[in-house]
């Protein structure tokens, strides 16, 4: 599923990058050994040359920007003095003279590698250039986000009942969830979040993680509402809560707002306790 998600970003990072720029070709793909990039997705290519191609760390173009941590570019690939060419035979089939390379680098470690060629030997334009760039770091955000949710994940997955201590850092997951969960492009991901938020949400609240169901009572909250409320019960402020979900503030208390009045609560505690006791919250 990994992969999955991560070819996902590529091709969008792929598609994004052709569009800006009107570049005819976009490539790349991701690191998963310690030693080359394979490059898995194609966009814009006409034969099949560079599919499935192994790109080594400091060889070529490409292994030369993972080699450096920088982007790299040459006018006319067959004739570049500054790169090996173990992959002229691959580049040569598709037509391709000016490349650009760009590493996608997450918390200082490559994962993988996005190019973007024409197929005249011309000098890559600033636009084409910066767009590149600006692709990648859209790659590197998402997988940011992807790792952040793997390591949310397996915290819901650890058992907490009879700890009552460890509701605190599983409320503070699921509220983290809720916020990531509308920046994720995979709906398979998307829905695995989602589903675990549910979980989270009718699995207990209070300290001993379990509802008073006594107290319960029908509500119906918007997902912005449960969003906004999960940040609160988590400890936010409305500031924070607007900078963790991407709201304005002003928005942010409209929802609790929303929230408050649906829940019959005078306070944001209330509204916290009410939400709990309604199977909303963990």
């Amino acid at each position: 599923m990994i992969e999955a998600i991560e070819a996902v970003e590529m091709r969008t990072a792929l598609l994004t990058l052709r569009r800006a720029t009107g570049l005819p070709v976009a490539f790349g793909g991701m690191l998963h050994d310690t030693r080359q990039v394979r490059i898995a997705e194609l966009n814009g290519t006409v034969t099949g040359a560079l599919r499935g191609l192994a790109v080594c760390i400091g060889n070529g173009l490409g292994g030369k920007s993972i080699a450096l941590q920088r982007p790299c570019a040459v006018t006319d690939y067959r004739q570049a003095r500054h790169i090996t060419h173990e992959y002229d035979a691959a580049v040569a089939a598709e037509g391709l003279r000016s490349v650009v390379a760009v590493p996608v680098i997450v918390r200082r470690r490559v994962r993988g590698v996005l190019y973007g060629a024409l197929r005249d030997p011309l000098p890559m334009g600033e636009r084409a250039f910066d767009a590149a760039v600006a692709a990648a770091r859209d790659v590197e955000q998402a997988l940011v986000v992807r790792d952040e949710v793997q390591r949310l994940l397996a915290v819901t997955r650890e058992p907490v009942y009879g700890r009552p201590e460890a509701w605190e850092e599983v409320r503070e997951a699921h509220s983290e969830l809720r916020a990531l969960a509308p920046r994720i492009v995979d709906a398979g991901l998307r829905g695995e979040l989602h589903a675990v938020c549910g979980r989270l949400a009718g699995a207990g609240g209070g300290a001993g993680g379990r509802h008073d169901h006594r107290e319960q009572r029908a509500v119906t909250l918007t997902p912005r509402e449960v969003d906004v409320l999960a940040c609160v019960a988590a400890g936010s402020t409305n500031a924070a809560a607007a900078e963790r979900l991407g709201l304005r503030p002003e928005t942010v208390k409209g929802y609790l707002r929303a929230a408050m009045r649906k829940l019959g609560a005078h306070t944001r505690l209330e509204a916290v306790v009410a939400a709990r006791r309604a199977g909303l919250l963990p």
